[in-house]
């Protein structure tokens, strides 16, 4: 038979109830004729319902919501809801450490329901500590799990948990079905002993797929509920809801789908499928319902059967999933962003050589590379370009630390290094100002740093503040610049007077000046460094000087830099 959908909740469950009561109503009527047999005990269904039944508490009426208003009443009342929960049951209160973590519980309350002949039933062990009364909680894991219930992780629901227990001398054993939820700030558990290892692989496999299955008897107003459907409701299994009490549950906007689904099970076609969302205990829970019904020997369905499937944490992780990806792509978005702006600063900062060096016969490459990849500048920097007196000003410096304020370090002393420069004063001059620039400096932060000149006769005349000298290619073999007039560190010895040291170049030299991030590592001499670095070099012999550093940069040898670097190349054609 078909029925009009209803427009809201109340309809829907007046549809329900009438229905109820027509196919009652008929079964009577037919009960007295001796063609029909009266449904009993043979009729086939294999659940009764629930609308013919007494009157039953309403869902959570005795509960964990009922027990949490009883939370401040006398020792009876307490006793008095446990005594009515059909299981073992107790009210604990945690014990925290002094971090602040669950250590223990006290057993507040308890009611007298054994959950096995050797296991004391609850309310004898009212004072007690858990792990006092029940030794075997920590080794089982159900310490743990009662105490995520505590630190918010959500109710326990129906956890299996093999418990063994020495008492006497004996180790006992039996596997239990807990569920425990907060009664605001103690714990309600309740548990029982699984029936059968079918029972137990039963609850097993339900709760890997998120499945549960429920009947609804609509002569007797039985309902029963698996252990599954229980889980997903978190409704106490031997308090399952009734078809009222899930239409309760609908979310408003699926009003419609859930009337078009039960409508056509009470109808008798079969099977229905649809997907439906119900508010569980605040949360939104999504379900994929299969309903069949279950004839009677009128033909008129005498029971229905729900097979549902919880997609909640599918949905919850796709809706993450989703969130994730959307936010990835913002980042994506915002790096590029960054990396454009960081490529156009390190441009403006580390700019590379000019075609005007080519002209007075110099091929020049510059690379620099941050020891953090997500960062662009550094410390460290170079300059390499023509001055108005003919000659090639050629550079290379590294300011302590890391972060903006190294970053803004080496762009002061960059920018310092390029209007000296202009002066026509020799390396020495240019490195001794530096050094009155950096002692001036409130912050006292140091840097090293090679200033100097290659003139019209091809001759290198360059001063050292404490940093690595560089290294000349020259008749394929790489070795360091020498000098006796290495100065210390910029900004570490206020009035010191740098020298020039003058070095020949010939045609086909090539100069490699670099930043100690190339030589040093954790535990090494540096010197070591700097031999690994010119045996590079020595073996790139005759190539070009951009092709000399991605070499370089490209051995296994140089993998995994701790520090920022810079390498400067210029070869003399």
């Amino acid at each position: 038979m078909g029925f009009p959908l209803p427009d809201t909740v109340e309809e829907l469950k007046t549809l329900i109830g009438d229905e109820i009561s027509s196919l009652r109503s008929a079964v009577r009527r037919t009960a007295d004729h001796p063609a029909v047999p009266a449904p009993g005990p043979e009729v086939t269904s294999p659940v009764q319902t629930l609308a013919a039944a007494p009157e039953l508490p309403a869902r959570g009426g005795t509960g964990t919501n009922c027990l949490c208003s009883t939370h401040d009443a006398d020792a009876t009342g307490t006793c008095a809801v446990l005594d009515a929960i059909p299981a073992s049951a107790v009210l604990l209160e945690p014990l925290h450490d002094e971090t602040g973590a669950v250590r223990d519980f006290r057993i507040v309350a308890g009611n007298r329901i054994r959950s096995a002949e050797w296991l004391e039933a609850p309310d004898r062990q009212v004072g007690q500590r858990f792990l006092e009364a029940r030794p075997g909680a920590a080794a089982s894991g159900l310490l743990a799990g009662l105490s995520d219930v505590v630190a918010g992780g959500g109710p326990l629901e129906g956890r299996v948990v093999d418990y063994t227990e020495q008492r006497l001398g004996r180790l006992h054993r039996a596997p239990l079905l807990y569920s425990a939820a907060r009664c605001g700030e103690q714990v309600l558990a309740t548990w029982r002993p699984v029936q059968s290892q079918t029972e137990l692989m039963t609850i097993d496999a339900q709760y890997l797929a998120s499945l549960g299955w429920g009947n609804w008897d609509l002569l007797s107003g039985k309902v029963t509920w698996s252990e599954g459907l229980s889980r997903i409701f978190h409704a106490e299994i031997r308090m399952p809801w009734t078809l009222d009490q899930l239409c309760d549950a609908l979310l408003p906007g699926d009003l419609t789908a859930f009337s078009e689904f039960l409508t056509s099970v009470l109808a008798g076609e079969e099977p229905a499928w649809t997907r439906i969302r119900f508010l569980v205990l605040g949360e939104v829970r999504t379900l994929d319902l299969l309903g069949r019904p279950v004839a009677g020997t009128d033909g008129r369905p005498w029971a229905v059967n729900l097979v549902a499937r919880d997609l909640t944490p599918q949905i919850r992780s796709r809706r993450r999933i989703a969130e994730t990806e959307r936010e990835s792509d913002r980042l994506r978005r915002q790096t590029q962003a960054e990396r454009r702006v960081a490529d156009a600063l390190r441009e403006a900062l580390l700019p590379t050589h000019s075609e005007a060096l080519a002209a007075v016969g110099l091929t020049v490459a510059a690379s620099y590379r941050p020891a953090e990849p997500d960062a662009a500048v550094g410390g460290d920097w170079y300059k390499c370009r023509l001055l108005p007196d003919g000659r090639v000003l050629v550079a290379i410096g590294d300011a302590s630390g890391h972060g903006l304020d190294a970053v803004a370090r080496m762009s002061q002393q960059r920018h310092a290094l390029a209007g000296l420069a202009q002066t026509g004063a020799s390396a020495g001059e240019i490195t001794t100002w530096l050094n009155d620039l950096l002692c001036g400096d409130p912050a006292e932060q140091t840097a090293t740093v090679v200033v100097g000149h290659i003139d019209e006769a091809r001759e290198l005349h360059w001063a050292d503040a404490g940093h690595p000298a560089p290294l000349l290619l020259r008749d394929g073999r790489a070795e360091p610049l020498r000098t006796s007039q290495r100065g210390p560190l910029l900004g570490a010895l206020p009035g010191y007077a740098y020298e020039t040291t003058t070095t020949p170049l010939r045609r086909g030299d090539l100069l490699l000046l670099y930043t100690d991030g190339m030589v040093e590592r954790r535990g090494e001499d540096v010197m070591k460094g700097i031999e690994r670095l010119a045996d590079l070099v020595t073996r790139s012999a005759g190539a070009a000087p951009q092709e000399l550093i991605d070499g370089i940069l490209a051995e296994p040898e140089q993998a995994g830099l701790e520090d920022d670097t810079c390498m400067l190349a210029i070869r003399l054609d």
